[in-house]
Protein backbone atom coordinates (compact mmCIF):
# COMPACT_ATOMS: atom_id res chain seq x y z
CA UNK A 1 0.00 0.00 0.00
CA UNK A 2 1.52 3.64 -0.88
CA UNK A 3 1.38 6.66 1.77
CA UNK A 4 0.63 10.32 0.46
CA UNK A 5 3.35 12.73 0.41
CA UNK A 6 2.65 16.52 1.68
CA UNK A 7 1.28 18.59 -1.13
CA UNK A 8 1.09 21.92 -1.31
CA UNK A 9 -0.39 24.30 -3.59
CA UNK A 10 -0.65 28.23 -4.42
CA UNK A 11 -2.76 29.86 -7.38
CA UNK A 12 -1.68 32.71 -9.31
CA UNK A 13 -5.17 33.47 -11.67
CA UNK A 14 -3.36 32.03 -14.45
CA UNK A 15 -1.72 28.80 -12.84
CA UNK A 16 -1.14 27.14 -10.01
CA UNK A 17 1.81 25.54 -8.37
CA UNK A 18 1.67 21.88 -6.61
CA UNK A 19 5.03 21.07 -5.11
CA UNK A 20 5.32 17.87 -3.60
CA UNK A 21 7.68 17.17 -0.66
CA UNK A 22 9.20 13.92 -0.94
CA UNK A 23 12.77 13.73 -0.15
CA UNK A 24 15.27 11.39 -2.47
CA UNK A 25 12.33 10.56 -4.45
CA UNK A 26 13.18 7.97 -7.34
CA UNK A 27 11.12 6.72 -10.27
CA UNK A 28 9.51 9.58 -10.35
CA UNK A 29 6.03 9.96 -12.43
CA UNK A 30 4.03 12.72 -12.85
CA UNK A 31 1.35 12.86 -15.16
CA UNK A 32 -1.50 15.99 -16.03
CA UNK A 33 -4.35 15.57 -18.05
CA UNK A 34 -6.30 18.20 -20.00
CA UNK A 35 -9.41 17.97 -17.85
CA UNK A 36 -7.38 18.59 -14.95
CA UNK A 37 -6.23 15.11 -13.02
CA UNK A 38 -3.01 15.29 -11.70
CA UNK A 39 -0.96 12.02 -11.18
CA UNK A 40 2.01 11.49 -8.94
CA UNK A 41 3.74 8.64 -7.44
CA UNK A 42 7.62 7.97 -6.69
CA UNK A 43 9.69 6.06 -4.30
CA UNK A 44 11.51 7.20 -1.13
CA UNK A 45 13.88 5.74 1.64
CA UNK A 46 15.98 3.02 2.06
CA UNK A 47 13.13 0.50 1.71
CA UNK A 48 11.87 2.11 -1.06
CA UNK A 49 8.50 3.10 0.44
CA UNK A 50 6.06 3.98 -2.55
CA UNK A 51 4.19 7.09 -2.66
CA UNK A 52 1.45 8.56 -4.72
CA UNK A 53 -1.31 10.90 -4.87
CA UNK A 54 -3.92 11.29 -7.39
CA UNK A 55 -5.66 15.04 -7.38
CA UNK A 56 -8.58 15.99 -9.30
CA UNK A 57 -7.91 19.44 -10.09
CA UNK A 58 -10.64 22.08 -9.96
CA UNK A 59 -10.88 22.95 -13.26
CA UNK A 60 -9.52 21.79 -16.59
CA UNK A 61 -5.74 23.21 -17.33
CA UNK A 62 -3.41 23.23 -20.66
CA UNK A 63 -0.52 20.50 -20.27
CA UNK A 64 1.23 21.99 -22.48
CA UNK A 65 2.39 24.99 -20.96
CA UNK A 66 2.80 23.30 -17.97
CA UNK A 67 5.90 22.44 -16.62
CA UNK A 68 7.60 20.23 -14.01
CA UNK A 69 10.46 20.11 -11.77
CA UNK A 70 12.09 17.76 -9.92
CA UNK A 71 15.01 18.24 -7.11
CA UNK A 72 16.30 16.08 -4.10
CA UNK A 73 14.14 17.73 -1.55
CA UNK A 74 10.85 18.68 -3.97
CA UNK A 75 9.02 18.17 -7.02
CA UNK A 76 7.34 21.32 -8.35
CA UNK A 77 4.59 21.66 -11.43
CA UNK A 78 3.38 24.80 -12.86
CA UNK A 79 0.29 24.11 -13.74
CA UNK A 80 -0.96 25.88 -16.42
CA UNK A 81 -5.01 26.83 -16.19
CA UNK A 82 -7.06 26.66 -19.38
CA UNK A 83 -8.74 29.57 -17.94
CA UNK A 84 -7.09 32.51 -16.69
CA UNK A 85 -9.48 32.97 -13.50
CA UNK A 86 -8.92 32.37 -9.79
CA UNK A 87 -10.36 28.92 -8.67
CA UNK A 88 -12.22 28.68 -5.27
CA UNK A 89 -10.00 25.20 -4.30
CA UNK A 90 -7.95 23.28 -5.77
CA UNK A 91 -9.43 20.08 -6.25
CA UNK A 92 -12.80 19.36 -7.42
CA UNK A 93 -14.17 17.76 -4.17
CA UNK A 94 -16.10 19.96 -1.38
CA UNK A 95 -15.96 19.62 2.34
CA UNK A 96 -12.99 18.70 3.82
CA UNK A 97 -9.75 18.66 2.18
CA UNK A 98 -7.05 15.56 2.49
CA UNK A 99 -4.94 16.07 5.36
CA UNK A 100 -1.65 16.01 2.71
CA UNK A 101 -3.08 18.65 1.09
CA UNK A 102 -1.40 22.17 2.31
CA UNK A 103 -1.60 25.99 1.10
CA UNK A 104 1.98 26.80 -0.03
CA UNK A 105 2.25 30.22 2.27
CA UNK A 106 5.67 31.06 0.57
CA UNK A 107 4.44 31.00 -2.95
CA UNK A 108 0.85 31.96 -2.02
CA UNK A 109 -0.39 35.79 -3.30
CA UNK A 110 -3.70 36.88 -2.77
CA UNK A 111 -6.48 37.73 -5.49
CA UNK A 112 -6.43 41.40 -5.23
CA UNK A 113 -2.40 41.93 -5.20
CA UNK A 114 -2.57 39.39 -8.30
CA UNK A 115 -4.84 41.51 -10.41
CA UNK A 116 -2.82 44.68 -9.38
CA UNK A 117 -3.06 45.55 -5.46
CA UNK A 118 -1.98 48.94 -3.56
CA UNK A 119 1.12 48.34 -5.25
CA UNK A 120 0.31 49.45 -8.93
CA UNK A 121 -1.60 51.95 -7.78
CA UNK A 122 -0.88 55.50 -8.71
CA UNK A 123 -1.44 57.74 -6.12
CA UNK A 124 -0.03 61.12 -8.16
CA UNK A 125 0.55 63.77 -6.13
CA UNK A 126 -1.50 63.13 -2.80
CA UNK A 127 -0.13 64.77 0.58
CA UNK A 128 -1.35 61.89 3.23
CA UNK A 129 -0.24 64.26 5.54
CA UNK A 130 -3.62 66.59 4.61
CA UNK A 131 -5.74 64.46 5.81
CA UNK A 132 -7.13 64.92 9.17
CA UNK A 133 -7.13 61.23 10.90
CA UNK A 134 -8.74 62.60 14.00
CA UNK A 135 -6.21 64.00 15.82
CA UNK A 136 -7.43 67.45 16.74
CA UNK A 137 -4.10 68.40 19.11
CA UNK A 138 -2.04 68.32 16.25
CA UNK A 139 0.77 66.45 18.20
CA UNK A 140 1.24 64.26 15.25
CA UNK A 141 1.51 67.43 12.62
CA UNK A 142 5.18 68.70 12.74
CA UNK A 143 6.74 64.68 14.04
CA UNK A 144 8.87 66.61 16.72
CA UNK A 145 7.02 64.85 19.81
CA UNK A 146 6.96 61.54 17.63
CA UNK A 147 10.75 61.65 17.24
CA UNK A 148 11.25 62.36 20.68
CA UNK A 149 9.19 59.19 22.00
CA UNK A 150 10.69 57.49 19.10
CA UNK A 151 14.56 58.79 20.16
CA UNK A 152 13.66 58.32 23.99
CA UNK A 153 12.56 54.65 23.40
CA UNK A 154 15.71 53.68 21.28
CA UNK A 155 17.09 54.81 24.50
CA UNK A 156 15.71 52.67 26.48
CA UNK A 157 15.83 49.69 24.72
CA UNK A 158 19.61 50.43 24.12
CA UNK A 159 20.05 50.34 27.71
CA UNK A 160 18.27 47.16 27.99
CA UNK A 161 20.26 45.11 25.79
CA UNK A 162 23.50 46.71 27.02
CA UNK A 163 22.28 45.58 30.81
CA UNK A 164 21.55 41.90 28.96
CA UNK A 165 24.77 41.89 27.26
CA UNK A 166 26.38 42.65 30.81
CA UNK A 167 24.51 39.96 32.55
CA UNK A 168 25.64 37.27 30.18
CA UNK A 169 29.39 38.58 30.59
CA UNK A 170 28.74 38.31 34.35
CA UNK A 171 27.88 34.23 34.03
CA UNK A 172 30.29 33.51 31.75
CA UNK A 173 33.13 34.52 34.13
CA UNK A 174 31.48 33.63 37.25
CA UNK A 175 31.32 30.08 35.13
CA UNK A 176 35.06 30.34 34.58
CA UNK A 177 35.75 30.98 37.99
CA UNK A 178 33.62 27.94 39.19
CA UNK A 179 36.05 25.67 36.79
CA UNK A 180 38.81 26.96 38.46
CA UNK A 181 37.70 26.02 41.58
CA UNK A 182 36.50 22.95 40.82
Amino acid sequence: MSRHPTVKWAQRSDKVYITVELPDAEDVKVKLDPHGKFFFSATSGPSKTPYEVEIDLFESVDVNESKASVSSRCICYMVKKAESKWWNRLIKQEGKTPVYLKVDWDKWVDEDEDKGGADDMDFGDFNFNSLNMGDTDDNYGGGSDMEEETTEESKVAEKIVEEEENAEKDKEAASEVKKNYV
